[in-house]
């Protein structure tokens, strides 16, 4: 038994009303059951009830037993002063106010049906991947979209929080926000930080002013990157170094250090330097890439817009000084889906809301024309009967799985109220 199923019961008064009783045998009449906080302090601010004659207007604090009130020394805390009524699972010992006048107990076990309380105990099952995988091919349909839009703008809402942290170090410079987020998507989950990083190092009115000459682009990015640390015979690589520490002196930049790139167990087309190369060459050849993007809304105009390869020299070559067969470096369409997921659709949500627009259904529209991703968590969910057809449905699992199922907030998510409402 948890506190925070005796908070369910509470709050949507899954018990049976119409017959309560104080253990001291008041009849209880509940008028309203107050305001859930989840802060400091009782649990439910403001209820109304009625205990015997008496109408009262108070809190009401929630315990696993009595005791607990002195377990957590709600006795020493004057917030705890207006509590009209304790309600526990088990009763155990009286509790007092200061004033030694005894606090109203109402022991819920027993006005709670035996269905509801199995239902309960038969989700949260400690030995399963998620407490409700037995149980979720039964969730009702309706239940499950309504709330997997709710846990979409969830993540959306958690996703947005980095660009606004970053808009107000880069003086709300979208463009350079926008080219930070890129070159973490870029990087995927191995080199995402680095490129990350990379990008924060390099002032975007650089970029801006270099991008009308790819190699001095990739120069900067290559460089700051350190993939021009060590000596090559290449005449490509010489040059680019060569173009960095001239746009160093140019700037008046310093020189930065961060973390050796990746390779290993990187597919050739995910190496660092055909990724750095595209993203060189998509700033290259995009003009004002974020008032392009901003406005995007489909996936067509998307994959048009990311049309781009890395340079000439890459064609044929995965690592300096290291010819390979020829072959067009392209950003496939799965690739570009990450970009859609990761970055176009969260700076869209983060535009929208600082300019206080409602862009919701839009953004639903463009990920649901984004295929379903393939991860561990997709496949486990879909073994339980869950399919997904959409990345908007996937990114919904993935924030269920990670916010809710892996914290145990089942009776904060709408699958695990509607699964114990079942008898």
């Amino acid at each position: 038994m948890k506190e925070d199923f005796l908070h369910y019961l509470w709050k949507f008064k899954k018990f049976d009303v119409l017959n309560l009783k104080t253990v001291n045998n008041e009849e209880i009449t509940i008028v309203y059951v107050g305001q859930y906080l989840e802060l400091a302090g009782p649990d439910f601010f403001n209820a109304q009830v009625v205990i015997g004659t008496q109408k009262w207007a108070g809190n009401v604090e929630i315990h696993i037993k009595s005791s607990d009130w002195y377990v957590h020394h709600h006795e020493k805390d004057i917030g705890y002063e207006n509590v009209i009524l304790h309600v526990v699972w088990e009763h155990d010992v009286a509790v007092f106010r200061s004033d030694n006048s005894e606090i109203s107990v109402l022991e819920l076990k027993k006005y709670v049906e035996k269905a509801t309380l199995e239902n309960y105990q038969s989700l949260m099952n400690p030995k399963s991947w998620i407490f409700c995988e037995k149980q979720l091919k039964n969730v009702n349909a309706f239940a499950l979209q309504n709330w997997q839009e709710r846990l979409f703008f969830e993540r959306l809402e958690r996703k947005s929080q980095p660009i606004f942290d970053l808009l107000e170090q880069t003086n709300q410079d979208w463009e350079g926000v926008l080219f930070c987020l890129l070159a973490k998507n870029f990087g995927l989950n191995t080199n995402g930080e680095i490129f990350y990083k990379m990008a924060q190092s390099l002032p975007f009115s650089t970029i801006r002013k270099e991008s009308f000459e790819v190699e001095n682009l990739e120069a900067l990015i290559f460089g700051t990157a350190g993939l021009l640390e060590s000596e090559k015979e290449d005449n490509y690589f010489k040059d680019l170094k060569f173009r960095y520490f001239y746009l160093l002196h140019k700037y008046q930049m310093e020189k930065v250090c961060l973390e050796p790139v990746q390779f290993f167990k990187h597919r050739p087309d995910n190496f660092p330097t055909i990724r750095l190369s595209q993203l060189a060459n998509l700033y290259h050849s995009r003009q004002n890439l974020f008032s392009k993007i901003s406005s995007l809304n489909s996936l067509k105009s998307t994959y048009e817009l990311f049309q781009v390869t890395a340079s000439e020299y890459w064609q044929n070559h995965y690592q300096f000084d290291k010819e390979s067969p020829i072959k067009k470096k392209t950003l496939s369409k799965s690739f570009i889906d990450l970009i859609v997921i990761n970055t176009i659709i969260p700076i869209q949500f983060a535009f929208a809301k600082s300019q206080g627009k409602e862009i919701s259904e839009d953004l639903i529209q463009l990920l649901n024309e984004v295929a379903a991703e393939k991860n561990a968590i997709i496949e486990k969910f879909t073994s339980f009967g869950i399919l997904s057809k959409t990345a908007f449905e996937t990114q919904s699992l993935l924030q269920l799985k990670n916010e809710y199922c892996n914290k145990s907030k089942c009776l904060e998510c709408a699958i695990g109220m509607d699964l114990i409402k079942k008898s």
